[in-house]
């Protein structure tokens, strides 16, 4: 939501979100709406080139607008320590081990900048102005290439003893299951993901190319080209092979979340990320086998289950907040 009125420069702050694929930056005021927003693809895994990105990012945007002197706020993939400082691990980017990440971000922009992990940025920017609001206990899931994850409690993030806290992707869901990124088996991450979603597509092509015509014909029939935005165009055509990868994905995104509704017992789980975009093709496998696993089922309240409402914009905006909060 973009403001039509000149800003109070105290009332910005910039906030920057290190994807995969993208760096995504935003100029976000105290009501959350966004002034302006950039993006530039995310140069390799090397912690110093995703410096120099950030740095461009947010010249670009200082130029442009009036920001106050807030830090700069960093939601970054990867499992950071208490303090912000270091990015301990990152499963999903091979070259993010043990990085002190502030430091390196700080010195390249020349000013203060606050770090917490992409999926706690997104989490407390839907329970501040998304599907959250209002919601004291409130679980978020982003469902992209793997499953990031949030808690708020009480208004407030929950980090954990260490730092590494919430991370849902990373429980157990298949004993001696699937290799995952993390150095275990059968996380949950490789079940109910946009990985998980290509990986099914691409073994249903495969062994039944004739079910899988649709899906070859989006990859220009070869199997191995399929992404998970060619499933999503065939499952919205309504095409049974693409519908049944969503419904395998839903479902086991469904009873992950139902173990979770077992340990914290969340008044609403707000779900994002990429592959969130297909709407009810994966919610509604989701609620149902939610339904169907949560214990106690029938005998007591159960979580709402809701598309975030920020959308790819979430990450940044709770960056921004982040940095408001420490300024």
């Amino acid at each position: 939501m973009n403001a039509s009125t000149t800003p109070d420069p105290g009332d910005l702050a910039i906030g920057v979100d290190i994807g995969g694929t993208k760096v995504a930056a935003g100029v976000v005021d105290g009501q959350g709406r966004i002034l302006g927003s950039v993006r530039r693809p995310t140069p390799g895994h090397e912690p110093t080139l995703v410096a120099d990105t950030i740095a461009e990012v947010v010249a670009d945007l200082r130029q442009r607008f009036p920001v106050g002197s807030a830090p700069i706020g960093i939601g970054a993939a990867g499992w950071l320590d208490r303090d912000g400082a270091r990015v301990m691990f990152a499963p999903n980017l091979a070259g993010w081990r043990d990085e002190p990440l502030r430091e390196i971000i700080s010195e390249r922009l020349g000013q203060p900048v606050v770090v917490d992990n992409d999926a706690n940025t997104m989490a407390l920017a839907e329970y501040q102005f998304g599907a959250g609001r209002g919601c004291a206990q409130l679980v978020c899931v982003t469902v992209g290439t793997g499953i990031g994850s949030g808690l708020v409690l009480n208004g407030k993030v929950y980090h954990g003893a260490f730092g590494v806290g919430a991370e849902f992707g990373h429980m157990q869901v298949v004993p001696a299951g699937i290799p995952c990124g993390c150095g275990s088996q059968g996380c949950w991450e490789q079940y109910a993901s946009g990985r998980a979603l290509v990986r099914a597509a691409r073994e249903m092509a495969t062994s039944s190319p004739e079910a899988g015509r649709r899906l070859l014909q989006l990859a220009g029939g070869d199997p191995s080209q399929l992404t998970g935005p060619h499933v999503t165009t065939a499952a919205r055509e309504g095409d049974p092979a693409a519908v049944k990868c969503f419904e395998e994905v839903g479902h086991w995104l469904g009873q992950g979340l139902a173990s979770l509704a077992a340990i914290l017992d969340p008044a609403s789980i707000v779900i994002g990320g990429g592959v969130s975009e297909a709407g009810e093709l994966l919610l509604g496998p989701a609620r149902a086998q939610f339904r169907a696993a949560i214990p106690g089922r029938g005998h007591r309240p159960e979580a709402e289950i809701v598309l975030a409402e920020l959308g790819p914009d979430a990450g940044f905006v709770g960056a921004a907040i982040l940095a408001r909060a420490t300024s």
